[in-house]
């Protein structure tokens, strides 16, 4: 086989369909987000960032930042290993006994990403729980689908937020089997929000295990930030709750929380946390100041969700095709590959905007968007710019527009 030339084929396909990913080169500016450095072929220049998920701009907060100074001149960087032979600092246990105080659960376990979180919790649950069922949503995250799919389970796919199809799902399966039902709270890519207390309702009536994707909520959501369950009154009813640091709280990392037993036995049998190196215990840190202000400082989240009412409102009055969100996410519907990848890169090419476009896989093919994020720390000019910009780029492209 000629290696080389499948590789080489199989990038041009991508590049015909208008879904090869082009990475910008940017240089994120501490204190002044949300604008960043962006080195193109002309040289650096700055351009604002509009499709962040460091939703409240706390990668930048002076919180933060003082708090990761403080842990590198005490600790140095890196943990030194796995957790279970060398990596396991103070730092770790102090992150996961805060991030269990966030959720009201027990315990937690904090793993290198959300994607590993997900991915190596779901496995281990499936894999391990005799003859185990587990019911996903449609829309789930590619490290949910991932971590089902390795556990070697039986699986069943509900219809996306369909409470009468998970339930007419579970009444096909033996009572007696194990069940695990894997939804998330936010679906990042359409912004709604599932109905997270009838699962709960269901998964009692069928005893059910329910496992909560949190990551596109935590710091959002709640009294204290602890995500949309929170918001609800409804944590208690979660058994597993998982959640990202790398969006909201502004650092990289991801956890599980919920009972001490169920804890420490995703501990105690997860390849993906047992073999793999520890988070700088400079991150953990760092990500404990996150949370703990936003435990209490409701400032930053009131100020986000000034902003994105704001660009809601914009965008449908200038007749923009604005999808329908209910949550912070904003997205604008495009519907093809190239069209996706034309419009951000004159975005970014006449106006110094940044943003990504949205293709498949992440999104169905006919659905290609971009994904807009506001932030507290975008101004009114930034907004009026951003919309100045989109009727630019939707009039050169000559796109269409919707009823204003």
């Amino acid at each position: 086989m000629q290696y080389e030339d499948f590789f080489a084929a199989q990038v041009a396909t991508l590049k015909r369909e208008g879904r090869y990913r082009v990475f910008a080169d940017l240089e994120r500016m501490a204190g002044r987000f949300p604008l960043a450095l962006y080195h193109g072929p002309a040289g650096p220049r700055e351009v604002t960032v509009w499709c962040s998920n460091d939703y409240l701009g706390m990668g930048q907060h002076e919180t933060v930042r003082a708090a990761m100074h403080g842990a590198i001149d005490r600790l140095g960087t890196g943990a030194g290993g796995t957790r279970n032979i060398a990596g396991t600092t103070h730092e770790h246990v102090l992150l996961e006994q805060t991030l269990a105080e966030l959720h009201g659960k027990q315990a937690a376990l904090v793993f290198t990403s959300g994607y590993v979180a997900n991915e190596t919790s779901l496995a281990t649950l499936g894999r391990m729980l005799p003859n185990a069922v587990i019911f996903s949503d449609a829309l789930n995250h590619n490290s949910m689908i991932a971590g089902i799919k390795n556990s070697g389970a039986e699986k069943h796919v509900f219809r996306h937020n369909d409470p009468a199809d998970l339930e007419a799902k579970l009444k096909q399966v033996d009572p007696s089997r194990p069940k695990i039902i894997a939804f998330e709270s936010v679906y990042s890519m359409d912004g709604d929000i599932s109905p997270i207390e009838t699962f709960c309702d269901i998964a009692d009536a069928h005893g059910a295990f329910t496992y909560l994707d949190e990551v596109h909520a935590v710091g959002m959501y709640g009294n204290r930030g602890g995500g949309v369950a929170q918001e609800r009154g409804l944590e208690h009813r979660l058994h597993l709750i998982q959640g990202t640091l790398g969006k909201a709280f502004g650092m990289v990392g991801g956890y599980v929380a919920g009972s001490a037993a169920m804890v420490d036995f995703i501990r105690s049998n997860a390849p993906g946390f047992i073999f793999t190196t520890a988070l700088p215990p400079v991150i953990a840190a760092g990500a404990r100041a996150s949370i703990r202000h936003l435990m209490t400082s409701d400032a930053e989240r009131l100020a986000q969700r000034d902003r994105v009412a704001l660009v809601k409102r914009r965008l449908a009055a200038v007749g923009l095709p604005v999808m329908d969100s209910e949550s912070h996410i904003v997205p604008v519907m495009i519907g093809d590959a190239s069209l996706a990848k034309q419009v951000t890169d004159l975005l970014l090419e006449r106006h110094d905007i940044y943003v990504q476009p949205i293709n498949y896989p992440t999104v169905p093919r006919g659905t290609e968007r971009i994904r807009i994020t506001p932030g507290p720390l975008h101004t009114d000019a930034m907004v009026d710019r951003l919309i100045s910009a989109l009727l630019d780029v939707w009039q050169v492209l000559e796109l269409k527009k919707q009823a204003a």
